[in-house]
């Protein structure tokens, strides 16, 4: 019994029906730190990817810094930095939003490379017709790069949103009942790891599949030449 739920344990087809429903929960914990992780490192990592491509060193400099300091050093010690360290200083944060942070953050790096590339790909001529028009740059950047960056990025940051799917089991260590876990503590208190264990990875495939087709059909939705904006 967890969470109010038998355990069939008669058969192997009982035992699996009736541990659906508490994998299920854990999974959608799993999709819920996914999205949150996700949109974090989008939006933290357009930030970097903006900083760094400044022209001014004193801003693309440290964003630099920042991002590698990110990229090299695990996850694992990330998570158990915001969890256990933050408390300290007066910062306490729900074991859900603290892996979600650190997921985001960790990816932040990958995506603002992604960003950065993406950024890059835009003809600089327009970007200087825009300046001899006096556009101010934010309006440059928001208006004329990113519309035209975004749909040429986006199979390299689906990639991404997969990663941080398979990342998510990590945030176990801060009791976060993602699937997996969920998975581990059936198997420990039935000792029987196979059916919970085979499930999850069942429910991971499809997962990612799903996933990596909303991804194919935005590549092939959105206009390589740029987002129409109103």
């Amino acid at each position: 019994m967890l969470f109010g739920i038998h355990w069939d344990t008669s058969s192997n087809g009982a035992f699996a029906a009736s541990i659906l429903p508490i994998l299920l929960r854990g999974l959608l914990v799993t999709i819920e730190a996914s999205i949150v992780g996700f949109v974090i490192a989008l939006a933290l990592g357009l930030a970097l990817a903006a900083l760094k491509s400044s022209r001014l060193r004193v801003v693309s400099w440290p964003a630099r810094l920042l991002a590698e300091f990110i990229r090299d050093t695990p996850l694992l010690v990330q998570l158990f930095f915001l969890y256990y360290v933050l408390p300290d200083y007066g910062l306490v944060l729900p074991a859900f939003l603290t892996g979600a942070l650190a997921l985001g953050v960790q990816y932040s790096a990958y995506t603002a490379e992604v960003y950065r590339a993406g950024l890059e790909s835009v003809l600089r001529g327009q970007i200087e017709a825009a300046r001899a028009l006096d556009l101010s740059p934010a309006r440059i950047f928001c208006v004329i790069v990113l519309p035209q960056a975004i749909p040429r990025i986006i199979p390299a940051l689906g990639n991404y949103l997969v990663s941080i799917m398979k990342d998510v089991p990590v945030l176990s260590v801060v009791s976060v009942l993602e699937v997996l876990n969920v998975a581990k503590i059936i198997g420990d208190r039935t000792f029987n790891y196979l059916i919970p264990l085979s499930m999850v990875g069942g429910l991971y495939l499809l997962l990612t599949i799903v996933a990596s087709a909303g991804v194919r059909y935005l590549d092939t939705r959105l206009p390589k030449q740029g987002l129409p904006l109103r």
